[in-house]
């Protein structure tokens, strides 16, 4: 729904997979595992927010249906 929480998502995201290739290319576990803790996180936030919009888009057409 917020264009704010999509962008944080994203950019949660996008940090998680710099950090997990930067862990891979210096053979650092833990970077590499918070990388991909850090991309699932932000694949989640994006999917709920897919969520959120379906679920607004879903009441905006039963009010539109009942008019």
């Amino acid at each position: 729904m917020g264009l704010d929480d999509k962008f944080d998502a994203k950019t949660t995201e996008a940090g998680g997979k710099i950090k997990k290739a930067t862990g891979e290319a210096t053979g650092n576990d833990r970077l590499e595992a918070e990388g991909r803790a850090d991309e699932t996180k932000g694949g989640a936030q994006g999917a709920a927010e897919k969520l959120k919009d379906a679920a607004g888009n879903a009441k905006d057409s039963v009010k539109d249906a009942f008019k």
